[in-house]
């Protein structure tokens, strides 16, 4: 038997709240997701005026980045991303389709090196998608901090 950590909503709002405050100032519109180490949404938020489709794709990236234990963006990194042609990942996004995203926006969340969730940010380019997901994950970092401060 093992312990699990498990996020919660209480944990995901603060989360959302931090990627939505960075959406505004950058002037993108996104949906937001955070999941459990099961890939399980546990919040979501589709900021006005984000596209319908950015709801499916945040919750794949968070899916795959907690899945799959690593950002989405690394699949397809050059040189050497495993999922370009060639390389030995190439296709893997078929093996779950429509949950299994291998470009930017998707980060896993971790306390103590363990994977315990995920975040996925859609609607900007890679660059404003990165930049959400760091202020997702900044704030992600203070709530674990605040959660496990010694008693």
């Amino acid at each position: 038997m093992r312990q699990v950590t498990k996020i919660e909503l209480d944990d995901a709002l603060p989360v959302l709240e931090a990627g939505r405050r960075k959406a505004d100032e950058i002037g993108v519109k996104q949906t937001l997701c955070v999941v459990d180490n099961g890939g399980n949404v546990v919040a979501l938020h589709r900021l006005p005026g984000a596209r319908l489709t950015g709801v499916d794709i945040a919750i794949a990236k968070a899916f795959t980045a907690a899945g799959h234990e690593r950002a989405t963006h690394l699949f397809n990194e050059a040189p050497g991303g495993p999922a370009l042609p060639g390389n030995e990942a190439f296709g893997i996004s078929h093996m779950l389709p429509g949950k299994f995203a291998v470009f930017v926006g998707g980060f896993p969340l971790k306390i103590h090196d363990e994977i315990v969730g995920g975040v996925g940010i859609s609607g900007g380019n890679g660059e404003q998608d990165k930049a959400v997901g760091a202020a997702m994950i900044e704030a992600f970092a203070e709530v674990v901090e605040r959660s496990f401060v010694a008693v």
